[in-house]
């Protein structure tokens, strides 16, 4: 049987659908899509016709609503948050794909290749200890099939010391319109994927969507598209048994103020809990990783502190809901005392907080680390060491008792 993608542009009247369409889009015969809406999941079946005196196609759906969704393993998912959401502990962020860690290789003149990434991954995921400030890793899909220096894959390594293996499920962004907005891939073949990976050992995963700041963005289309492909990356988690992260990213990027960023991330996260009620995800069995309410990295005046700290807090007690076992901020961008300030000040003044607040860090846990390594293995020990300081006092920070002359 063949396929053809087209691209639609649809809206619901009963059970008709009306499309604008090119004419070099115009099929006629069966069609089978998957699509999402607003309001649920459809599997439709499109029976087109053309209307030659207009230039639109009208069909006729027959819609099969999916009420909801079946959990694989509740109970298994329930003991995944457990082992993830431990106080004076986060997720370490270790997901780079190929070229972000070639990026971070670079950085110390160390040419990136596969075996050079697994040295990579062996200085940070080997760190005695670490599991005394981490309770859960994302991996890349690289990482999987790697093996540590006495031979053991590194998701074993995890789980020999207590730490929870993840993976990043998504593929990357993708051009959604004219403003340089995004969207995430990866929807497509998901499910077997994590199928696949669960013979790893992994048992959560993580999506990130990215929101620009700009006078004419986060966009409804950008805002609603996201939250859309979050919630159906969430019921497919939940379907196989996995506790899905979910990152909505707000970037850190441009001059904006830090209340320009409380605008979109009040308007981005509201959406997103929405999207997830409405297609009734287990919001229990998930995992918010949320950026901080921030002002730019080029904004002339930036928030101390305490603002951001405020701002964050006001922002997460307008949006999320208190069913949410966890936040684990992402870092974006901030230096690592810089996110290890604002994570602990948030703590501190969000004392009666309903969730657990912690990090999922990715650049501002191991910068440190690559910088005192350096691709030597004479700097291997110093290294760890350097990553390890820098989980424990973010463990600190998720408890609210870091301070700054303990770096």
């Amino acid at each position: 049987m063949e396929y053809t993608k087209i691209d639609l542009v649809f809206s619901f009247t009963g059970n008709q659908i009306l499309v604008k369409v090119s004419p070099d889009k115009r099929r006629q015969g069966l069609y089978s899509l998957n699509f999402i809406s607003n309001f649920t999941c459809l599997r439709a079946f499109l029976s087109l016709r053309t209307d030659r005196s207009e230039n639109h196609y009208q069909m006729s759906i027959k819609k099969h609503k999916m009420k909801g969704y079946k959990i694989m393993d509740e109970e298994k998912l329930k003991q995944t948050v457990k082992d993830m959401v431990i106080r004076g502990k986060g997720i370490l962020a270790a997901d780079e794909s190929e070229k972000t860690a070639a990026k971070r290789l670079a950085s110390i003149n160390v040419e990136s290749t596969e075996e050079t990434r697994r040295q990579y991954r062996n200085l940070i995921l080997t760190t005695p200890g670490m599991e005394n400030y981490i309770s859960g890793v994302i991996l890349f899909e690289e990482t999987l099939h790697q093996k540590s220096d006495t031979g053991v894959f590194f998701p074993e390594v995890l789980q020999k010391n207590g730490i929870v293996p993840g993976i990043k499920v998504d593929q990357g962004l993708a051009d959604l319109n004219e403003d340089g907005e995004k969207y995430t891939k990866g929807l497509e073949g998901l499910g077997d994927r994590l199928k696949a990976y669960k013979k790893s050992g992994v048992r959560f995963a993580k999506w990130r969507a990215v929101y620009t700041i700009s006078e004419n963005t986060p966009s409804a289309e950008a805002i609603q598209r996201n939250a859309q492909d979050l919630t159906m990356y969430a019921k497919i988690c939940h379907e196989h048994g996995f506790v899905p992260i979910v990152e909505p990213e707000v970037l850190i990027d441009g001059t904006h103020s830090i209340g320009q960023s409380y605008e979109a991330t009040e308007k981005v996260l509201r959406e997103v809990f929405e999207a997830l009620k409405r297609d009734n995800v287990r919001v229990d069995l998930c995992v918010l990783k949320p950026s901080m309410v921030i002002s730019g990295k080029e904004a002339v005046s930036r928030a101390d502190v305490d603002e951001v700290a405020e701002q964050t807090i006001k922002c997460l007690k307008a949006t999320v809901p208190s069913v949410l076992p966890s936040i684990n901020f992402l870092s974006g961008g901030q230096t690592p005392v810089e996110a290890t300030a604002h994570l602990n000040r948030i703590n501190m003044l969000g004392k009666n907080l309903p969730w657990y607040v912690s990090f999922s860090f990715a650049r501002a846990l191991q910068e440190p680390a690559l910088k005192a390594w350096q691709g030597k293995q004479k700097n291997f020990k110093a290294g760890q060491d350097a990553f390890l300081k820098r989980a424990k006092l973010n463990g600190l920070a998720s408890q609210g008792k870091y301070r700054e002359e303990m770096e």
